[in-house]
């Protein structure tokens, strides 16, 4: 992680350390670099930045400012207006951008926002060119052989335009449309947007597939983000599917890139579940290539113990989707993704994408004429407890030796039934404590243990 952009790019509460003036800095490196490649390379073409944004109130303020910093610097800046982040990767790469941007803090409350980066490929900027950013933002730039003190604005006819290219939101939907293989008629689906970016999406694919289509949280207001809603609070849907008895519900995040299910029964299907029930269908149809799944040091015991009695190899990696997505690229692996529901089919998609997730969990329902609740047969979770602790120093938190000390403790109490994750969040100034074991008094013990230990060392915010 860098100094301003974690796991999933530069986040942080609006106008408190994230700024306007961090966007426009952001989209005056952006349209110079590009511009100056091209250049370089003897192409008299301005580069295209594409760019999308959630519902959030500094959504606007964030997108305006990286705009005038894009076209200041000679580059065009097309805007997707309100759409996912998903969405916004496929444009990039199907269109021929030269990147893409999100404005987005995904989960987080409405006060928070955050900048994603997007390279033309579709997939999360190198940080290498992240390093690059955040020394322009410093003051200390040294690219193409120079020192930059500032660099140049465009003059004349080689400044930037903008354009609307909600277009690129209605094919991004085609596409979506286009990967369902069934009607999905005679199922009555719930969805829940978050009031995010899904809003206006999610229920045009799933009516134009045949749902009966039930939604909620979908009247975003700026504020209203996450709040009491999506994937976050999936207690409001598993009451939503109940009590009207639904075949399904998803629930989507503010960004809409990862989905959490609720089977017929309101029980929670969550992104270990979704892993599960894909895997074990696409190696019954000779499409998990490798025969591999690839999941995160988060998920479940009880999955990997499924995926051993399915005769399905796994494979770990940090935290976050881009660790997720660059292994399976690296592995020429198709199938992966989080408990959280960030989950990857890199046949169809470079992201997480909470909608084509819906699509594709429809789908195997449909295949095997069965309810979400008889798919998840097989798949026993462990009893897990998580705890985030909000903190002024994560690194120095994480490393404290009375912490480190209890962990071991911890670890060693737990001995082969169990295990012990203390991480630090690449997104909030948080440290999670996860305990997994036999049961749910073990898992309290220490975890609350460990807490209790972070907390006396004087480092909770």
């Amino acid at each position: 992680m860098g100094k301003y952009f974690g796991t999933d790019g530069f986040r942080g509460e609006a106008n408190e350390n994230l700024t306007a003036d961090h966007a426009y800095k952001i989209g005056r490196f952006l349209g110079w670099y590009y511009r100056e490649l091209k250049n370089r390379c003897g192409c008299n073409e301005s580069p295209k930045i594409v760019i999308g944004k959630d519902t959030r109130k500094s959504s606007y303020m964030f997108e305006y400012a990286l705009v005038a910093g894009i076209t200041a610097s000679g580059s065009d800046a097309y805007l997707l207006h309100v759409t996912t982040t998903p969405s916004v990767a496929y444009i990039t790469k199907i269109d021929g951008f030269d990147c893409g941007i999100m404005i987005s803090a995904s989960h987080n409350p409405f006060y928070d926002n955050g900048i994603k980066l997007i390279n033309g490929n579709g997939e999360k900027t190198d940080d290498e060119t992240i390093n690059y950013i955040e020394d322009y933002i410093d003051g200390k730039l040294e690219l193409f052989g120079k020192k930059w003190d500032e660099i140049p604005y465009a003059k004349k006819e080689n400044i930037g335009k903008t354009v609307d290219y909600i277009s690129g939101r209605n094919r991004y939907i085609g596409y979506l449309i286009s990967l369902g293989i069934y009607s999905f008629r005679g199922y009555k689906v719930g969805l829940d947007c978050a009031n995010g970016s899904s809003w206006n999406i999610a229920k045009a694919v799933f009516d134009a597939l045949g749902a009966k289509t039930y939604i909620i949280n979908a009247s975003p207001n700026g504020m209203n983000i996450n709040k009491n809603a999506g994937s976050t609070h999936i207690e409001v849907l598993q009451k939503y599917v109940v009590e009207n008895n639904l075949d399904i519900g998803f629930a989507y995040d503010g960004d809409a890139d990862r989905c959490i299910c609720v089977d017929e029964k309101g029980d929670i299907i969550t992104g270990d579940h979704i892993l599960y029930v894909c895997a074990k269908y696409m190696k019954e149809k000779g499409d998990l290539t490798n025969n591999t799944v690839v999941t995160t040091v988060m998920s479940n015991f009880g999955l990997y113990k499924a995926f051993d009695e399915l005769g399905i190899d796994y494979a770990k990696t940090a935290v976050g989707d881009k660790y997720v997505y660059e292994y399976m690229v690296k592995n020429n692996n198709r199938f992966g993704g989080e408990e959280s529901g960030h989950i990857i089919f890199s046949k169809y998609a470079t992201t997480g994408d909470g909608i084509l997730t819906s699509l594709k969990m429809m789908e195997i329902m449909i295949a095997k004429k069965m309810p979400m609740s008889k798919l998840i047969e097989g798949f026993n979770v462990y009893p897990q407890m998580l705890i985030n602790v909000r903190v002024n120093d994560k690194p120095q938190a994480r490393n404290d030796a009375d912490v480190i000390a209890a962990v071991e403790n911890a670890e060693k109490e737990l001995g082969d039934s169990g295990r012990i994750l203390v991480r630090e969040s690449g997104t909030e100034p948080v440290i999670r404590v996860m305990v997994e074991a036999k049961s749910d008094e073990i898992c309290k013990k220490h975890a609350e243990y460990i807490v209790e230990t972070i907390k006396r060392k004087g480092y909770c915010i």
